[in-house]
């Protein structure tokens, strides 16, 4: 059948050039060349005012005129008139309901910071500090601790912290949305610059504070200032700085995990470029390739943080698309070549049409012996929890039953992932497991992933039925699909450790922000054109692993399911 379509998409390409052998031209872009209108928002305005300076330097051909508007006049000017705008996320937020495009550019990254010789840094950088305690920060500094419990103490006395702050809205702003606190008017150690207030916390082994990340950045190195530390932010609230928050060793691992949405939204801010439509004229394509390149040494200049280079590709990409308006256009035609051509056509439509057809025939053929492969979204929501389970953070669960054993099995927010398993690979009978080790793995068409104990004990009971239909593990995770049914040595102790329906039902939902930033950040080292919506509410695939390959089942492995232990 291949073969066949091959075949027929030859002799269509054969003909169409046969049709039109005469004469070939192509349409150009008509592009008005020499002039460039620029608007942007107030708080951008001396970064745009840099950029449109050095711009028409090296381009004095061109006539560029710069406008700074308000919110409000941003959407005459998207619906009135043919410009390019460079906004923040304030001002795009202001007309989010106008039709336009958009492109990032630039970031404006606030961050919080302490001295590199803090007493307490190897536990800070182990618990992190969550958005409520920034807030509690902000509202009472004097009274604050850098954390509390004995692993937070010296010499059984917490440490107190040194608040210090600069009186700038953009700052204040951004920190309060963080935090959740509508107060504007923070308290602590007040300083004139942000110069001022790393230079303070430098000195100051016990100092914290908010401030732009490109302050402290040394631009020759492209390394953090010396002396200065960024405060890790436990941004799921569980208590620790987990794989998915590990982003605070060193200036690069920060920067790519603000892009692929690892740090708090409400502290990275983003600079857009923004128009009515995709921009085709020659000027305006070449102006936004020249900020995505040479024009973003003056972020940092302007007190803004340039894009790391994977972004500033990705977004070059964005804005050099090939327009669709380029075409072919034949000057002559031979009609019995048309009247073949259209016949050709038909022809070919109709065997993929047939094609179609007999596939969908054979799939519901062998649709009693596969498990359909899984397209839908992968919510929150469509995790099953039964009642009267004990649910382990190994993804398994564990229920005793009243003649003492213990029967496992995986959760069902496993095997969403994971998708179609087509096989299991038991531990004998008789054998001892302690919890945590090791066991049983799950296979999918040759890849695997090695599952935890739960439970402490001795193997009593295989289920067989896998052995030849491993598809229960989806189908029916708590009932048909157990796994194995153990007795145990230490049940009372080990339950403890576990959570029933309801507290696992809360765990989950930071699971599943861990797992979406798992994904987002393996895909873009594995699979960098699998595309996915991971940011702003947007859903996984349903058994997304299913479509990866082994690379990134062995990190879903080491970086997810082993950091659960």
């Amino acid at each position: 059948m291949k073969t066949r379509i091959i075949l027929i998409i030859g002799i269509l390409l054969l003909s169409f050039n046969l049709a039109n052998s005469k004469e070939i031209g192509v349409v150009k872009n008509e592009s008005g060349k020499g002039s460039l209108t620029i608007f942007t928002s107030a708080d951008l305005y001396s970064l745009t005012t840099k950029w449109v300076n050095e711009y028409s330097k090296l381009n004095p051909g061109i006539k560029m005129q710069l406008i700074m508007t308000s919110e409000m006049d941003i959407q005459h000017l998207l619906t009135k008139t043919s410009a390019v705008g460079l906004i923040s996320d304030e001002s795009l937020a202001a007309v989010k309901n106008v039709p336009s495009w958009n492109m990032v550019i630039g970031r404006d990254v606030i961050v919080p910071v302490m001295n590199q010789s803090n007493p307490l840094k190897n536990q800070i950088f182990k618990f992190g500090i969550t958005a409520e305690q920034f807030g509690q920060l902000l509202t009472n500094p004097k009274n604050w601790k850098w954390g509390v419990g004995p692993e937070n103490q010296i010499n059984n006395k917490p440490v107190a912290a040194h608040y210090y702050f600069v009186n700038e809205p953009s700052i204040i702003s951004r920190v309060s949305n963080f935090v959740h606190e509508k107060n504007t008017n923070p308290t602590g150690i007040k300083v004139l610059s942000e110069f001022e207030m790393i230079s303070a916390i430098q000195k100051d082994p016990c100092g914290i504070g908010f401030c732009r990340l490109n302050s402290l950045t040394d631009q020759k190195n492209q390394s953090l200032t010396a002396n200065i530390s960024l405060v890790p932010i436990d941004k799921n609230g569980n208590g620790r700085i987990d794989y998915s928050e590990a982003i605070y060793e060193n200036l690069e691992q920060f920067s790519r995990g603000v892009w692929i949405g690892k740090y708090p939204m409400a502290l990275s801010g983003k600079i857009y470029s923004l128009s009515s439509l995709k921009p085709k004229n020659e000027s305006e394509i070449s102006f936004l390739n020249w900020v995505l390149t040479d024009g973003q040494q003056y972020l940092a200049s302007n007190g803004f943080t340039s894009l790391v280079l994977s972004e500033r590709k990705s977004q070059l990409a964005k804005i050099n698309e090939p327009p669709a308006s380029f075409t072919t256009i034949p000057t002559e035609t031979n009609p019995v070549f048309k009247i073949i051509f259209l016949i050709l056509i038909a022809l070919g439509l109709t065997t993929l049409a047939l094609d179609l057809i007999s596939r969908r025939i054979r799939n519901k053929n062998t649709a009693k012996s596969a498990i359909p492969t899984l397209l839908s979204a992968f919510k929150e929501a469509d995790v099953l929890v039964p009642q009267g389970l004990y649910f382990d953070k190994t993804h398994t669960w564990a229920f005793l039953k009243k003649d003492g054993l213990v029967k496992i099995g995986i959760d069902d927010f496993l095997q969403h992932v994971t998708g179609p398993i087509t096989r299991i690979e038991f531990k004998n009978i008789g054998e001892t497991i302690k919890k945590g080790d090791h066991l049983f793995t799950i296979v999918q068409k040759g890849k695997q992933l090695k599952i935890y104990s739960p439970v402490t004990g001795k193997i009593a009971e295989q289920n067989k039925e896998l052995l030849t239909h491993a598809g229960l593990l989806n189908n029916s995770p708590f009932a048909d699909g157990w796994i194995y049914m153990v007795e145990p040595t230490n049940w009372l102790l080990e339950i403890q450790f576990m959570n029933m329906a309801e507290k696992y039902s809360n765990w989950l939902k930071a699971e599943y922000t861990r797992l979406k930033d798992f994904f987002e950040s393996a895909v873009r080292v594995h699979v960098p054109a699998f595309i996915m919506v991971l940011q702003d509410g947007g859903v996984l695939r349903d058994g997304i692993l299913a479509e990866l390959g082994p690379e990134v089942w062995e990190d879903f492995q080491t970086k997810f399911i082993d950091t659960s232990k």
